[in-house]
């Protein structure tokens, strides 16, 4: 990876704020990880600035080009690889920056507030590469991590398929073990970067009759393999710059050595992965209410009704109002799953809020910002519409917002059991 200036604060950030796995199990003193602040340090600064600059320099003057035409940001994503704001959770031993879910979120906010279809494509990388950070073996690491730190590849999450979106228990890939290989036969659906990826990660089924918990496992496959075909770009409401496409799989030999995991563990390792990516998505929603805020305020400003600007009519005051509680209430609780995370404790639960959270107030204050607008807010000249169709998707991918409702909701009731 180019070392910039940027590498450098983003490797003392880790340090310094002991985000790394690492740092949480070795390093850290013990004050520090009982210990949150508010107050981020100056390399987190820098890391968040160079972020929104790159945003605003970068990927605001060409997101309504991505999203009219959905052609794929290939030199925009160079850019921020070349920067380091890609692959930022990559362990050091593997070339990457070995920052935790808290500085990645920095990261992922700011991205966002520029389009959240340019961040999608990125953070896909992330979701893709997290099943491998939490179970791979060093070998798999240095070939597969390795190679994106190299070069400004992709990577794709392959897990949903068109009957199996929520309920992926119900997924039928499958994959049957012959000699030293693995066979592997279906169809997955709504895969980011599958069309740009270099190497997948799948879940498939290895055990017919077992429960979701033991019939599953995961691999790691690359791309060109034969076998392998890449579906049409989906055209999607919104996030358009992402590439979205189904993957079938006919009789796609996998080595062994790809094997993610023992055997019937792969359900567990890709449910593991969303403790890391769900309050990144979390931030990105972030990232486009606080964009569809600024925007409405900064119209709020100009617009005039009935002799002055329509921010001091109490009806839009209140709507912006509402929307700074509930984007501070989302970020908050990012940090908070991120902090969890990065400190070895268990997140699941603070994941599952900042994701309801966050993709719900995304969806709202874009909304918002739409009546603010008025009829401006409805036509496509004005930034807010895009922001709008963008946002549907957050309380969808990643869990939808009823299946993160349901692991809160097992949270409560398993702590009133233990407290009956």
């Amino acid at each position: 990876m180019l070392r910039t200036p940027l590498s450098a604060a983003l490797r003392r950030s880790a340090r310094a704020f002991g985000t790394t796995t690492a740092a949480a199990s070795s390093s850290t003193s013990n004050a520090a990880v009982a210990s949150v602040g508010f107050q981020l340090t100056e390399d987190q600064l820098s890391i968040q600035d160079t972020a929104r600059q790159f945003a605003r320099d970068v990927i605001i003057p060409a997101a309504p080009h991505h999203d009219k035409t959905g052609e794929y940001p290939t030199d925009i994503i160079k850019q921020a690889w070349e920067l380091g704001l890609v692959n930022c959770h990559i362990p050091t031993e593997y070339g990457g920056l070995g920052l935790g879910v808290f500085d990645s979120a920095l990261v992922s906010e700011q991205l966002a507030y520029g389009c959240t279809g340019i961040q999608t494509a990125i953070e896909a990388n992330g979701l893709a590469e997290a099943p491998v950070v939490l179970a791979a073996t060093d070998a798999q690491k240095k070939k597969y991590l390795g190679r994106m730190s190299e070069a400004p590849l992709m990577a794709g999450y392959c897990v949903t398929e068109p009957g199996a979106g929520s309920d992926v228990a119900a997924a039928k890939t499958n994959a049957v073990k012959k000699g030293d290989k693995w066979i592997v036969n279906g169809q997955k659906m709504w895969i980011t970067n599958g069309g740009k990826a270099n190497w997948y990660f799948l879940l498939a089924k290895t055990d017919l009759s077992a429960s979701a918990g033991k019939a599953f496992t995961g691999f790691i496959v690359d791309a060109d393999s034969p076998g392998i075909t890449v579906g049409r770009k989906e055209w999607n409401m919104g996030q358009r710059a992402s590439d979205t496409r189904g993957i079938t799989f006919e009789d796609v030999e996998v080595p062994d050595e790809n094997r993610l995991g023992d055997v019937g563990k792969g359900f567990k390792i890709a449910m593991g992965a969303f403790d890391i990516t769900r309050p990144l998505v979390a931030s990105a929603a972030v990232g486009l209410s606080q964009r569809a805020m600024d925007e409405a305020a900064a119209y709020a400003l100009q617009r005039k009704t009935m002799g002055k600007p329509i921010i001091e009519h109490q009806a839009v005051a209140f709507m912006l109002a509402d929307m700074a509680i509930q984007i501070e209430a989302s970020r908050m609780m990012v940090w908070r799953a991120g902090w969890l995370r990065d400190q070895n404790k268990r997140n699941t639960y603070y994941a599952s809020i900042a994701k309801a959270l966050a993709s719900e107030t995304a969806n709202k204050c874009a909304s918002d910002a739409v009546q603010i607008f008025g009829g401006n807010g409805f036509n496509s000249e004005y930034p807010v519409e895009k922001l709008m169709r963008d946002a549907k998707i957050f309380t969808i991918y990643e869990g939808t917002s009823q299946i993160q409702r349901l692991i809160i909701s097992r949270a409560i009731a398993d702590a009133a059991k233990q407290n009956a």
